[in-house]
């Protein structure tokens, strides 16, 4: 399940991963959001709450988070990925070297600090 965070910033976008993600809690949650912002701001800053393993995500919600980083790919401005999975944390820090803006990887623990860089 993604459900939308209501305590980030206003120019910010973010979202609580738990159990099962489907490529139907993409579709009706994380991308519609998304999409709004970039169109409302023209760049995103985007939060994920990773609370759940990795191997919880379908198919289908993989499909569409690749989906969705190409369709803004120029458009990603900060992304904050928060989760306590190392193997996660490390490929965030390595993506950051290639993807556009500004990526940084968080623990759970960080939560708030990576809400308060997304600020900046």
């Amino acid at each position: 399940m993604i459900e939308q965070l209501k305590d980030v910033a206003a120019d910010v976008v973010g979202f609580r991963a738990t159990g099962q993600i489907t490529k139907e809690d993409f579709d009706n949650v994380l991308l519609p959001a998304v999409n709004a912002l970039a169109e409302r701001k023209g760049d995103i800053k985007y939060m994920l709450i990773l609370d759940t393993d990795i191997s919880n995500l379908t198919p289908g919600a993989w499909f569409d988070d690749i989906k969705m980083g190409l369709m803004h790919l120029l458009k990603w401005r900060k992304m904050a990925i928060v989760t306590d999975q190392p193997g996660v944390n490390k490929m965030t820090d390595m993506a950051a070297h290639i993807l556009p803006g500004e990526v940084k990887s968080y623990t759970i623990a960080e939560t708030e600090e990576a809400k308060k860089w997304l600020a900046l």
